[in-house]
């Protein structure tokens, strides 16, 4: 038996990175107009969230549980199981995060804007970056800007924006147990960006690290 030493992390990859940049390019496609309305409702959560509107919460997680929903069956179902035999495996998971998300914000209210403090200013950051910059990327690395990733059509814009909105809730279960999803999938995503050598996965995995530390370090 081969020593598993000697294995590295792309020698697990099970397509050429030109296959899956291409899905993307495919779905942005097949779903258009979607795109523009989908970042016409994301700028608008963020306008009630800095307004302090008590409905900010339950429309932002609502819009992103239909998010998770739609990249589980859009994305993984039709799109990525076409290249990777696990993506269907990675569809009900993506599908109780969209419960999670219904369940964390039930009840809870994103603090006005005067009271916010780092953590709430991270999630912030990363709800934009997810909204705005990261549909760039691809300008960035090389790419066609056919080959953007939108919220609610790819799974890492939607995991980093759902990371943000959760800094923005009050600290407890609800919220903590909903990031478990979104940080392991930035995890996985990182991981497959680096077998294929892509830079990109600094992206992801800088997201997870920063939703982590604004979670869950001490206030002060």
């Amino acid at each position: 038996m081969a020593d598993w030493s000697s294995y590295r992390l792309e020698d697990f990859l099970l397509f050429a990175p030109r296959a899956y940049w291409r899905l993307f390019e495919l779905h942005n496609a097949a779903l258009w107009p979607v795109q523009p309305l989908i970042l016409l409702l994301g700028l608008g959560v963020a306008v009630l969230v800095l307004r302090g509107s008590p409905r900010a919460g339950r429309v932002g997680f609502a819009l992103l549980a239909a998010g998770w929903v739609a990249v589980a069956l859009l994305f993984f179902w039709q799109r990525y199981a076409s290249i990777n035999w696990a993506a269907p495996y990675v569809m009900p998971v993506f599908l109780a995060e969209a419960v999670l998300l219904l369940l964390a914000a039930r009840g809870m209210a994103f603090p006005a804007l005067v009271h916010w403090r780092f953590r709430e200013w991270t999630g912030a950051g990363l709800f934009f970056h997810a909204l705005a910059l990261h549909p760039l990327l691809p300008l960035v690395f090389g790419r066609p800007l056919a080959q953007a990733e939108i919220i609610g059509l790819a799974p890492d814009p939607t995991a980093i924006a759902t990371l943000g909105l959760l800094c923005l809730l009050p600290r407890g279960a609800p919220a903590a147990l909903s990031m478990v999803i979104p940080v392991a999938w930035c995890l996985v995503s990182a991981a497959t960006l680096q077998a294929m050598g892509e830079g990109q996965f600094l992206v992801p995995l800088a997201a997870a690290g920063l939703a982590c530390s604004a979670s869950f370090l001490p206030r002060r």
